[in-house]
């Protein structure tokens, strides 16, 4: 501190003005002076704030060691300024020059407007906020001789401002983000709400104009909950008089003894879903043939909360299904007696007919040298015209045992059946050289009399039908098959079927034949050249039908025919 800036006050008259002391004091004042300025300068070097000083013009004349680590470098005594030795910037990143520096116009004497933001650009490059507090020092005349100047460094709340501020747009912008989304999702659910409300109006409505179905909903225990057009069309009721009724009341008096409508919602609970036909009563008594749904309602937790229930009236196709069960019944019964009727005729013509064979034998054997040729002639047209009628009279009574005969099924290895088939036309087989191959063939449960019948039709056609051309081969396979896979009968498609396949290389037949060959009575060859009544193969499809099963064919001119069977597995 410069000596002029302390004003003394001596008393001139007092002792003390004397030389020797005069100088004793002036030495006083100088140590006070002295120990005055070190505590000085020692209170500033110690301040954790940063604090320097200027002369007039600006220029550093003491500082401390926070000012230091603040500026980056250590300033020159009398040739460093703050504004001017150091690029200082406004906030808004405009150079600040020295004129417009708070500690320049602390100088001048200009008051400062308040506290202003000055950036730093220290010789590392790095950047700190600062606030200035620049005050004047003066001299006895009232005159600034310089300046003290407190850096506050507010950079880490300038950072905590700006990563506040970026806090808050951050969080404006995602509470202005949350605030649309909730808008959206409102506008959303409103829109969602208002389409389930319609959507549910047009189901209650639809569910209401419904007049083929009784669509009912059910509480737990079976009271009834809603009540539909077609329930009111179907059971006679309106809903005032049904509403808070038990669905018993639709229920005969045997049924309700037997419990079925507790039974059937018990079954739904459980099960999800019970069915059931029955007759039903109506309000006036009446009854009615219905088809009952009932469906098991569920919450979220997977509890029962009641049951919707669907009837139909089915009463005049019940009456019509009864109907034609009856007509089947009676169909059945005229069948079965004109079965009964064609065997007891087929039978009594056989006495008859065998007289007319033994008279024929008779003339052949005892007057045929003494007959003209016309006569002899006429005579074995007799004899080969009575042989034909007694195997189709062996054949019809074949027919009719095949539909009489009770139905047994018992396992039967078919490879004995075919066996016993070929040694039955052992001679024929040898006489003809006729080749059999045949697969091992499995076991199935079938009625044996009409199995063994079946195989000895359709061998024995293709030992008749073969073609004089080639010798005969006959081919037996057999093969599972799934029932699925033979929707052209209309079969069982969740059982197998074994498939016994018999083919040859005989005459064959026209493929235009293939629907009419098991008709009864139906040839396809001329009765001159191949003996046969047209029965057998319709007794071959009886067979099958009887077994539940199914029989096909397949063949061409001169190339041969091929029969496919097939026997459920059961």
């Amino acid at each position: 501190m410069a000596i002029e800036e302390m004003n003394l006050h001596l008393n001139t008259n007092d002792e003390t003005l004397k030389p020797d002391n005069l100088d004793l004091q002036h030495t006083t004042l100088l140590n006070a002076l002295k120990e005055s300025e070190d505590h000085f300068r020692q209170l500033i070097l110690g301040l954790p704030v940063a604090l320097y000083t200027t002369d007039a013009e600006g220029y550093i004349n003491l500082y401390n060691h926070a000012a230091v680590e603040l500026w980056g470098r250590v300033p020159e005594i009398g040739k460093d300024r703050f504004c001017g030795s150091w690029q200082i910037f406004r906030p808004d990143g405009d150079p600040l020059p020295w004129e417009e520096c708070p500690i320049a116009l602390t100088l001048k004497g200009i008051p400062l407007k308040g506290n202003e933001e000055v950036v730093l650009m220290r010789p590392d490059g790095s950047k700190r906020h600062i606030i200035p507090y620049p005050r004047a020092i003066y001299n006895q005349h009232h005159r600034i001789t310089g300046a003290i100047n407190t850096l506050i460094d507010v950079t880490g709340i300038k950072k905590s401002e700006q990563e506040l501020l970026r806090k808050e747009r951050s969080l404006r912008l995602l509470t202005a983000s949350l605030e649309q989304q909730i808008d959206d999702r409102t506008a959303d659910l409103q829109k969602k709400h208002a389409e389930l409300k319609k959507s549910e109006e047009r189901y209650y409505r639809m569910i209401d104009e419904i007049e083929d179905y009784a669509i009912i909903f059910l509480d737990p225990h079976g009271i009834v909950q809603n009540w539909n057009r077609g329930a009111q069309k179907i059971k006679g009721y309106t809903e005032s008089e049904i509403i808070g009724s038990h669905f018993r009341i639709f229920y005969r008096e045997e049924d309700r003894v037997n419990k079925i409508p507790e039974k059937l919602i018990a079954e739904a609970a459980a099960n999800g879903k019970s069915l059931h036909e029955g007759w039903r009563v109506r309000k006036d008594g009446s009854r009615f043939w219905g088809s009952i749904t009932i469906t098991a309602l569920h919450d979220d937790a997977n509890d029962v909360i009641g049951f919707s229930k669907v009837t139909r009236d089915l009463t005049e196709k019940k009456i019509a299904e009864d109907r034609i069960s009856q007509y089947a019944d009676d169909l059945k019964f005229q069948n079965q007696e004109l079965e009964q009727f064609a065997f007891a005729a087929a039978h009594d013509m056989k006495e008859p007919l065998r007289k007319i064979q033994f008279y024929n034998s008779y003339l052949a054997e005892k007057i045929s040298n003494k007959l003209t040729e016309k006569e002899l002639e006429f005579l074995n047209r007799s004899i080969t015209a009575t042989a034909r009628m007694q195997g189709l009279i062996d054949d019809l009574l074949a027919y009719s045992r095949t539909s009489v005969e009770s139905v047994r099924l018992e396992p039967v290895n078919l490879n004995k059946i075919i066996s016993e088939v070929i040694a039955e036309n052992k001679e024929t087989i040898i006489e003809t050289n006729a080749v059999i191959e045949k697969d091992e063939l499995p076991e199935v449960k079938v009625i044996p009399f009409q199995i063994s019948q079946l195989f000895e039709n359709l061998i024995g056609n293709a030992l008749k039908y073969r073609s004089p051309d080639r010798t005969l081969h006959i081919k037996i396979s057999a093969q599972a098959v799934s029932g699925d896979k033979l929707q052209q009968f209309k079969a069982d498609p969740t059982i197998n079927y074994t498939r016994i396949t018999i083919s040859d290389n005989g005459i064959g037949f026209d493929p235009a034949y293939t629907e009419k060959i098991f008709d009864l009575f139906q040839r396809l060859h001329n009765r001159t050249e191949y003996a046969g009544t047209g029965i057998g193969l319709a007794i071959c499809k009886r067979i099958v039908q009887n077994h539940k099963g199914f029989i096909s064919a397949r063949g061409e001119n001169n190339k041969g025919a091929t029969f496919d069977i097939y026997f459920p597995q059961v």
